[in-house]
């Protein structure tokens, strides 16, 4: 048998407790977790079942599968109107469900279970929670970081002339497999789909998408329209690398420029533009700023350098330039132009000020940024100016 929550006792207990300081303030009696981003949240773990948390009282793990789990407050079900039994007196008058992540026929099912109760959705109030980091999170992602980086040192040497954007991509794949990424990406967001990252070659990075990434590409079949799409790198093409960064279950999301030999001075004036914007952003995003403005900097100073048309996109426009990320890519805050978010402590950000120029490709970089009380710590820190790939 198998202890089912695998977070450090103090740790475990931190999150569950400003889980209910959240019930508190939304007037809940209780939560019922389904989601496995935040089942992972609270326990170190991915299991089929439920987490039942109280506002008074201990949590109740509900499992169906695996069968070999155990510990405090585990409950083997196999249906969810199994779980009324457990609660028995202590059935809840208002219910948080993560309802932007259920369907409406299990949501519906979960009501019954609950039936008598007020029902909430609770999902906004656990990515507020999970936006700020505890410091076991920032070290997970950090560790991250530190084997992303690995990675992409390493890239310049997988090339060979007459490469395909594919074959490329399938060697970084590799070798990021075999530093321990998990390969898991974990999106938030109706039909987002994206598979170990992506690799954009040349006028391929001026595609639209249909997905909300920052850059498209046309992908291998329409069933999966973004990224790599077999086009071969040539002299004055930009290749842009964002794939994958989840070892240890959190993740960092970097991007890099790399070039075959040369490429545009347009191109290169929007790469470094895009550096300087990254630098701007961890200068300013300390606790307290807004989120929107910091997107107004970042836009102003695209605009400023003449290169507003390139900025985050040249036929497709991408609506945000930074995201929060940790066990999901795509998490609070959001850096965009309507955004009500404020930074704040424990922030794990992602700024990708990303430029497409046509007849070279996309440049620019992404970092992954720490938001502490003092200061904002960079947790990618491969070279930043353009790479050279070495055939």
């Amino acid at each position: 048998m198998k202890q089912l929550n695998i977070l450090e006792p103090q740790e475990a207990r931190l999150r569950f407790d400003n889980l209910r300081r959240l019930l508190e303030a939304e007037k809940a009696d209780a939560a019922l977790i389904t989601d496995n981003a935040n089942i992972y949240y609270l326990t170190g773990r991915v299991f089929d079942g439920y987490i039942y948390v109280a506002l008074n009282g201990q949590e109740i793990y509900f499992v169906r599968r695996p069968i070999d789990l155990e510990g405090d407050g585990v409950v083997a079900i196999r249906k969810p109107e199994d779980m009324a039994q457990s609660i028995d007196l202590n059935m809840p008058q208002r219910i948080g469900m993560e309802l932007d992540v259920t369907t409406w026929s299990v949501a519906e099912r979960l009501k019954k279970a609950f039936e008598g109760a007020e029902t909430i959705n609770f999902s906004p109030a656990m990515r507020r929670l999970r936006s700020a980091k505890t410091p076991a999170e920032i070290e997970k992602i950090r560790q991250s970081g530190i084997r992303q980086e690995r990675v992409y040192r390493r890239i310049p040497h997988l090339y060979r002339e007459g490469m395909t954007d594919l074959e490329l991509q399938v060697e970084i794949e590799r070798i990021s497999r075999l530093e321990g990424c998990l390969g898991q990406f974990r999106i938030s967001g109706d039909s987002m789909e994206l598979y170990m990252g992506n690799i954009l070659v040349g006028e391929n990075a001026d595609t639209p998408t249909p997905y909300d990434f920052a850059m498209g590409g046309e992908g291998l079949d329409p069933s999966l329209p973004v990224g790599c799409n077999g086009t071969v790198i040539r002299p004055g093409d930009t290749v842009m690398v964002d794939v994958n960064g989840n070892y240890t279950g959190y993740m960092t999301d970097m991007t890099r420029t790399f070039i075959a030999d040369h490429t545009s001075d347009l191109a290169a004036k929007a790469h470094q533009c895009s550096i300087e914007i990254c630098h701007r952003m961890q200068t300013d995003a300390r606790p307290g700023a807004e989120a929107r403005s910091l997107y107004a900097t970042a836009e102003a100073m695209a605009r400023e350098a003449g290169l507003e048309r390139y900025f985050m996109g040249h036929r497709q426009k991408a609506g945000f330039v930074g995201h929060g990320v940790g066990i999901e890519i795509n998490e609070m805050p959001v850096i965009a132009p309507r955004s009500r978010d404020i930074i704040a402590p424990g922030n794990v950000i992602a700024f990708e000020p990303k430029f497409v120029i046509p007849g070279a490709g996309a440049v620019g970089i992404e970092n992954t940024y720490c938001v502490g009380a003092d200061r904002t710590e960079c947790l990618t820190n491969a070279p930043e100016q353009f790479i050279t790939l070495l055939a």
